[in-house]
């Protein structure tokens, strides 16, 4: 076996105990003064993959050569974090997170609760399901953007938190599988398989949307003594409006975004146009959540590489699993591993019945909420809702625990 694959994945190994131990180094940082800011580097899970990543690259430089290690880089696709980048930046803009909270808003209106908890349940039930239209980053950012003053503020249990934010990862990654083309588990098999938007919508949609609606119902049920009115006014409304055209015009460049998900060099041009036209008319834009992006595109970018070299013997477990144990293997793959690239192992093995392919996509979605690594969604989330939580950083083993019950009723729904 080539030496450099058990490099890989012991590096992996140890990126993946570094999430796990990502809150120790942030409370470290607060106790020391002379490495604090090393710590606090440390601590920030979307730097994990990224760092290990280029330990990998260096080690490969060294054992196989520079040119090596330079080509393995060049090889690998960056499609996902420049389109993660690029969508986190883009769905954030103020005048696209002013429409979404005025459905939101008007929605709410509508509903026979208090305005705060018909919110909260829209931020968790229909902006997921949205996922399947705009793509599943798009939903997390603005989901988390919504719900960060109404969820994740002080005065709010932590176990409440880590709670919404398991819900919220949960049905994010099944509430994209309505379409062929949102969820990245779901795009890696998609034509390969012959999976169209059709197909998707009545095989697994259904389920989703199920799944999604109990899950959010229970959480917000369980947030309702948490939730104040207090901060709708100032946290949710904001400031003036955009014109109705600059509105229009940025929901067009989100549209862009999506459509030409796939094709790097297009939504880039696009994003590029994006910028110069939130600086052209920067009175009524808030600052753009740049470092946020780049800091997710850098994770994603470290999984990639690293994942790359996972294959030796990820696929031969997956290939070995029976339909009803692929469905649990899946799921706990997915945890440690990434949904996509799980489900993309998965489309290269030869002769899978059409129940195992089901068995394994469902999985791979249910499972997407547990980790930050098990959905290309998941670290856009983290960035954006650490700050609510103590430390400002968000525990591995809390995110598991609070994503294990809307986890198991996802898991029920898609087993049928």
């Amino acid at each position: 076996m080539n030496i450099i694959n058990n490099i890989a994945a012991l590096l992996f190994a140890f990126a993946l105990l570094h999430t796990f131990a990502a809150k120790s180094f942030e409370r470290l940082a607060d106790r020391s003064t002379k490495h604090a800011g090393l710590f606090h580097l440390l601590g920030e899970i979307e730097v994990v993959f990224g760092l290990w990543a280029c330990i990998l690259l260096v080690t490969m430089a060294f054992v196989q050569g520079g040119d090596k290690a330079i080509e393995y880089a060049e090889s690998r696709q960056y499609t996902e974090p420049l389109f993660v980048f690029v969508i986190m930046v883009v769905a954030a803009s103020r005048p696209v997170l002013e429409a979404v909270k005025g459905l939101i808003s008007m929605l709410a209106r509508l509903m026979p609760v208090r305005d705060v908890v018909a919110r909260t349940w829209l931020c968790l039930a229909m902006v997921p399901l949205i996922g399947s239209v705009i793509t599943e980053p798009a939903a997390m950012t603005l989901a988390a953007l919504m719900l960060a003053p109404l969820v994740f503020r002080q005065g709010v249990a932590e176990w409440g938190k880590y709670a919404a934010l398991g819900v919220l990862f949960v049905n994010v990654s099944i509430g994209g599988t309505l379409t062929s083309f949102a969820a990245p588990p779901v795009l890696m098999v998609a034509a390969k398989w012959n999976w169209d938007t059709a197909f998707m919508a009545t095989t697994f949609g259904w389920k989703a949307c199920a799944a999604v609606l109990v899950n959010a119902t229970a959480v917000t049920y369980f947030l309702r003594p948490y939730l104040s009115d207090r901060p709708l006014d100032a946290a949710l409304e904001g400031d003036a409006g955009a014109p109705f055209w600059v509105g229009a015009i940025h929901l067009l460049f989100l549209v862009g975004v999506v459509v030409f998900a796939h094709h790097p060099v297009i939504f880039l041009g696009v994003f590029l146009f994006f910028l110069g036209f939130t600086q052209a008319y920067s009175q009524y834009q808030n600052t753009l959540i740049l470092k946020e992006g780049l800091l997710v595109g850098f994770f994603l970018a470290g999984l990639v590489v690293l994942g790359g070299m996972q294959q030796w013997w990820l696929q031969p477990i997956v290939s070995s699993l029976e339909p009803t144990a692929m469905f649990v293997g899946a799921i706990a793959l997915t945890a440690i591993t990434d949904n996509a690239a799980l489900t993309y192992l998965g489309s290269l093995i030869e002769g899978l019945s059409d129940q195992a392919k089901y068995m394994l996509v469902s999985g791979a979605v249910v499972g997407g909420g547990l980790t930050v690594i098990a959905n290309a969604p998941n670290p856009a989330g983290v960035a954006l809702l650490r700050n609510g939580f103590e430390d400002d950083s968000i525990g591995v083993g809390g995110l598991l625990l609070g994503a294990l019950p809307p986890t198991i009723v996802a898991a029920l729904f898609f087993f049928i």
